[in-house]
Order: C-alpha cells, then sequence, then structure tokens
C-alpha cells in the first residue's frame, strides 16, 4: 500500500515540528510539506494533492475553519486532522470544524518539555493514523474486488443475510414495547453525524435521548450548545441529577461518566456523573452508559451505535439486547470510521442497519411502534 502523505499546517514552528516528528516516524506517513498559514496551505494542497493535513485553526491571513470550507467541495480532499487548544474558545472552534468534516482532533499540549509534548501528540495521533491505514485498506480491497469480480445479486443478498443473523445475543430477549429512552454511542465522525442527524427528530419527541460522544472536558459541552442551536429539543450538557424527561437530549460529559440511577420517589429516572475509571480506554463510556439504560429499561428502550473507532458499544449493546432492547446501527458507507458499528451488525444483534441519513426516522418509529 502506497504511504499517507501529508501536509503539517501551523504557524507556531513549535508544533510544525512536534506534528512533523511525530508523523515522520510512523512507518506508512511521509511528509510532503508544512505551511504557516492557511493561504500558503491552500496552494500547496492543490500542488502537493496530500491524503492527510494536520490543520491548526489560528493562522493568520486564513485560518483552519476558512481551509476547511474551503475544501468542503472538493471531491479529493484530504483527510483533516484539527490541532486544538484546550480552551473554551478553542473547544468551540474545534466542534465547528468537525461539523464541516475534520476527520478529529489533537489537543495541543499547553504544558510539559518538548520531548513530553511529543509523547503527547504521538499518543493521540497514532489511533488515528492507524484508522486512517485501515480505511484505506479497506477501500483498495473493495476496488479490487469489484475489478476482478462484479457484485452479483447474489453477494447483496448474502451481505444482508449476515447482518440479520442472530449471534451474539445469548438469550431470548423479552417481548419488546415501545422504548421509552434512547441510548447513542458515537466517537470519531460524531460531531458531523450527529448535527445531520438530530435535527431530524421531532420537537415532540416522546421520549429522552442520552448521547456519549467520546470527547475530553470542555468539548461536550460546546459540542452540547452547538446541537442545540441546531435543534427543535432541549440539549445540554449532562449534570449530576439532572431528572430524564421526554424531549430532552442529555450528553455525557468529557472525562466524567454518565449512568442512570432511581430517583427517590421510585418511578422518575435521574443522572449520576461518576468519576469511575475509563472502559475501553474511554471516558465517557458507551458500554458504561448502554448498562445503566439496559438495567433500568428492560425492553424499553433503544440502543444506536453510530461511527467511531473501536468496539465501545459493542458488550454494552449485548445486555440492551438480552433485556429486549431494540439496536439501530449506523451502516458502513456513512460511517466516517466503520469500527463502533462493525461489531454489533456483524454479530447480528442489530435490528436495524441504516445510513446516517434514516437514522432518526427510525429511532422514531421504536417510540411510536
Amino acid at each position: 500500500m502506497e504511504n499517507i502523505r501529508a501536509i503539517v499546517i501551523d504557524d507556531t514552528i513549535v508544533y510544525r515540528k512536534i506534528v512533523g516528528d511525530v508523523l515522520k516516524e510512523i512507518p506508512g506517513v511521509e511528509v510532503v510539506g508544512v505551511a504557516n498559514n492557511g493561504k500558503i496551505a491552500l496552494s500547496k494542497i492543490a500542488s502537493l494533492k496530500p491524503d492527510l493535513i494536520t490543520l491548526d485553526i489560528e493562522m493568520p491571513e486564513v485560518n483552519g475553519i476558512e481551509v476547511l470550507q474551503a475544501l468542503k467541495n472538493q471531491s479529493q480532499a484530504p483527510v483533516v486532522i484539527m490541532l486544538s487548544t484546550l480552551t473554551q474558545q478553542g473547544s468551540e472552534m474545534t466542534i465547528k470544524a468537525l461539523e464541516l468534516g475534520a476527520f478529529d482532533f489533537v489537543p495541543k499540549p499547553d504544558q510539559g518539555t518538548m520531548a513530553e509534548n511529543m509523547q503527547k501528540v504521538k499518543a493521540a495521533i497514532l489511533p488515528i493514523i492507524d484508522a486512517l491505514k485501515r480505511q484505506k485498506a479497506t477501500k483498495l480491497k473493495i476496488r479490487e474486488k469489484i475489478k476482478s469480480k462484479p457484485l452479483t445479486t447474489k453477494d447483496v443478498v448474502n451481505k444482508v443475510a449476515v447482518n440479520k443473523v442472530s449471534g451474539t445475543a445469548t438469550q431470548k430477549p423479552p417481548v419488546k414495547s415501545k422504548s421509552e429512552i434512547i441510548g447513542i454511542g458515537i466517537s470519531t465522525g460524531g460531531p458531523n453525524a450527529l448535527t445531520q442527524m438530530i435535527p431530524m427528530l421531532p420537537a415532540d419527541l416522546k421520549a429522552p435521548v442520552l448521547i456519549v460522544q467520546h470527547m475530553p472536558p470542555m468539548f461536550t459541552q460546546s459540542l452540547a450548545n452547538s446541537l442545540n442551536n441546531k435543534s427543535k429539543l432541549d440539549i445540554k450538557e449532562a449534570e449530576n441529577g439532572d431528572t430524564i424527561e421526554p424531549g430532552k437530549i442529555l450528553i455525557a460529559p468529557g472525562g466524567k461518566q454518565m449512568k442512570i440511577i432511581a430517583g427517590a420517589d421510585g418511578i422518575t429516572r435521574k443522572i449520576k456523573i461518576t468519576d469511575d475509571p475509563p472502559e475501553n480506554s474511554c471516558k465517557p463510556s458507551v458500554d458504561y452508559l448502554f448498562r445503566s439504560i439496559a438495567q433500568h429499561y428492560v425492553g424499553r428502550s433503544t440502543g444506536v451505535i453510530m461511527t467511531g473507532m473501536g468496539s465501545d458499544g459493542s458488550k454494552g449493546l449485548v445486555q440492551m439486547k438480552n433485556n429486549g432492547s431494540i439496536v439501530i446501527a449506523q451502516n458502513e458507507e456513512t460511517c466516517t470510521v466503520y469500527g463502533m458499528p462493525k461489531e454489533p451488525v456483524e454479530s447480528g444483534i442489530a435490528d436495524i442497519v441504516v445510513p446516517l441519513e434514516k437514522i432518526a426516522q427510525e429511532i422514531v418509529k421504536t417510540i411510536i411502534s
């Protein structure tokens, strides 16, 4: 497989060196250029045609958001990884960049030696590069398969059949009734996907929605605020003690875990924010939330698993499925990264596998059925 060609774009020489040196150490990645502002970056992108760019947001002349907007409608645009400052303004701009289609982001370390900061950037960027390599390899295999043997009707039927096979749910689930709560797990590509999906939910949604989006502190609050401005529903970052109510969307705070507890009256359900350890290296974790939904809403919930790296959410979905939940998965074609939905789909626990633009209507069907 050919190397991933990268351009490092940052107005700070320190971060151009840190990110450039990190990328050069990664096998299969070739740094073909650098730029210190967006205007030069766009020129180099046009001439060097990279597969990947790392992009700072705050730059002179043309900033990172403007670069993204210029690339948005290009058919062969590179994959974009944002470099983000851990500030309120930085988190707001990063969410905007992700909504515009940036693949993911890496926080800029704000303290420590050069060597320590290199290690922090490397730890953050390596999983992203690995995901890009897998994605590139998968696309190559698909293209080669199509060239050697075009898909037949039988192939398509067999693929659909695999999606419907029951495999991981180990016991016969209770009879399903209409859902009283929706749980959503999402990661890489999430802000962009949620920006498209959430506004499709109706203003009179008859169930609450709890979302785990893998993000650090501050970024989840910025995401909630951005989505709230685009939706007919009330959306906020969850706080300890929040009452779970129909029509309210609560997003787990970055760096914390979120679960459900019974209210003092034994009828209402409330949010409990904890500092429990990470699961699947994630905090917040989808599995952590989904287990809680499975416990408190037996046979009355919907689990939705969407674009993202890794497999966080798979185990929790099995528990939800075994307790009678309906499982909706985003299909491979519309995922930024087909990681989190892959196992639920291939194991057969996903009841419904649909493209991003149909997820909202399928959620509504589970509530009103």
